[in-house]
């Protein structure tokens, strides 16, 4: 058994979700490539190549995945997946746009957003907004798999994997690249931060929202937000923290005028420390703080960072 990985990149770095579905893939115990396409990857490849575990890096430079769109992307992963187990890509705007296409084309099924592997062919994902987990079985001779990288430890940076060029190059009538928008921030980014600081709708507008920004400066945070607050337009939909938003497992994780809906819940509740601040004590979010202060947020974030 191999293990196939669609690795991630952006602007000639490679993802950081790379090394924690590197760590999933060894926990298969089968032998692990990955796979870079894009134009001009060579970079990108060297850093795949030093992952821990990686047998070889195939990559595929060619103007056709320059964007990695998910029409090429899925012809390219079908013509050269015929040999392996298993496909995985992390649980990420990508990897949700590739795999299920992948998946279609192969006529087999997809396991989303695991968090766990038993076997093989056996695998744990959470469902009902992480209330419960499903253990699910898969027996397609093709296993594609999206990660939940948060669950998996990032692998080391001490590898030296072949790095081997493939020749393959598919037409592309389906789709076209028109442009992004990139959300600017000045702090780390949110899916890999160390330390998190999220508000939430008892900030009461997007004014009071930026109080956050020098407790997360003091910190080296990234900025968080439920999603009442992006809902209310205190804070971009890029900064939601949730089911329907980023799913998150910081070393820190700081909750300001959260009240704990389980959807918010379900993005956040495997931060390793979860301190809460909310004037309301029967918040949810006290449920599953290590650490909660009751108080007029208004006076204890001025009053946290002037301490910090």
């Amino acid at each position: 058994m191999s293990t196939l990985i669609v690795v991630e990149h952006r602007d000639g770095a490679l993802a950081a979700s790379t090394a924690h579905v590197v760590a999933a893939a060894r926990a298969l115990g089968t032998e692990v490539d990955l796979l870079v396409a894009g134009e001009g990857i060579d970079a990108v490849a060297a850093a795949a190549a030093r992952l821990d575990g990686v047998r070889a890096v195939l990559t595929a430079d060619h103007a056709v995945y320059a964007h990695q769109l998910a029409e090429p992307m899925a012809a390219l992963i079908v013509a050269c997946v015929d040999d392996y187990s298993h496909l995985l890509a992390a649980a990420s705007s990508s990897g949700k746009d590739i795999l299920p296409r992948v998946a279609a084309l192969k006529g087999v099924p997809q396991i989303s957003d695991i968090i766990a592997i038993e076997a093989p062919d056996t695998f744990k994902r959470p469902i009902y907004a992480g209330s419960a987990i499903a253990t699910l079985s898969n027996h397609a001779p093709l296993k594609v798999v999206s990660v939940r990288t948060s669950a998996f430890d990032a692998v080391a940076e001490t590898g030296s994997a072949e790095i081997r060029a493939l020749g393959i190059v598919v037409d592309n009538t389906l789709s076209t690249f028109v442009g992004d928008e990139l959300a600017t921030s000045h702090g780390p980014e949110l899916g890999s931060a160390r330390v998190i600081v999220s508000g939430g709708r008892g900030l009461g507008s997007g004014e009071n929202f930026k109080l956050l920004d020098g407790v997360a400066a003091k910190l080296g945070a990234a900025i968080g937000a439920s999603r009442a607050a992006v809902d209310a337009g205190y804070a971009a939909n890029d900064l939601q923290v949730g089911q329907t938003g980023k799913v998150v497992a910081p070393d820190l994780y700081i909750a300001v005028g959260i009240s704990g809906a389980i959807q918010h819940l379900a993005g956040m509740k495997d931060s390793k420390v979860i301190v809460a601040i909310n004037q309301d004590e029967e918040a949810p979010i006290f449920g599953i703080a290590d650490y909660g202060l009751v108080g007029d947020l208004f006076e204890v974030i001025p009053a946290l960072e002037s301490r910090l």
